[in-house]
């Protein structure tokens, strides 16, 4: 039979063997809707693997005394998932025993209580697993094209947030007020 392009990549015919193996290495999505955690646990799982790790990074309700009431986040798809798959990259080559990587991120709006983040590591042993999922973290937060806005209860407003890992290489955390 034939073989189907990916929803990811419509033009599948066209991959270089690569880029194939990259499609079945790693699950790369930055959506309004993105793939579950247990989605994303079945995609890195692999028979040779006796390990999974995963970091599902969820809207809290609070931040400095103020009642959270979602989170929205904005980014440029193309760019933001061509980033996403370098992290990716890199990441297998800092860990080599990495067999698959999930890397998914909402867009548009999030709800207190639902996943923004989600990212998940296979390897044989928990170590590199481990520590893959905590390099992915703090690479896309310093990275990745995606920012988010932090909207508050009442008259509180919104404020746009940078993460701590963007700001001149600083560990600084900058925050713009919204003038709505």
């Amino acid at each position: 039979s034939t073989p189907q392009p990916t929803a990811r990549n419509k033009n599948a015919f066209a991959m270089s063997a690569a880029e194939e193996e990259k499609e079945q290495r790693y699950l790369i999505r930055v959506s309004e809707d993105p793939p579950s955690l247990a989605e994303c646990s079945d995609f890195v799982r692999h028979p040779s693997c006796g390990a999974i790790s995963s970091f599902e990074g969820i809207t809290r309700d609070n931040f400095d005394g103020k009642t959270v009431t979602k989170l929205s986040y904005e980014g440029y798809v193309p760019m933001a998932e061509k980033e996403l798959g370098k992290v990716c990259d890199e990441a297998r080559e800092k860990y080599p025993s990495i067999v698959r990587i999930a890397a998914v991120h909402i867009l548009g709006d999030c709800p207190v209580g639902k996943a923004s983040v989600i990212l998940a590591a296979s390897s044989p042993h928990r170590r590199d697993a481990l520590r893959c999922v905590e390099f992915l973290i703090d690479e896309l937060k310093a990275r990745v094209p995606i920012w988010k806005r932090e909207v508050y209860e009442g008259d509180e407003g919104s404020v746009w947030k940078e993460n701590v890992e963007w700001h001149e290489g600083r560990r600084t955390r900058v925050m713009v007020k919204d003038k709505n």
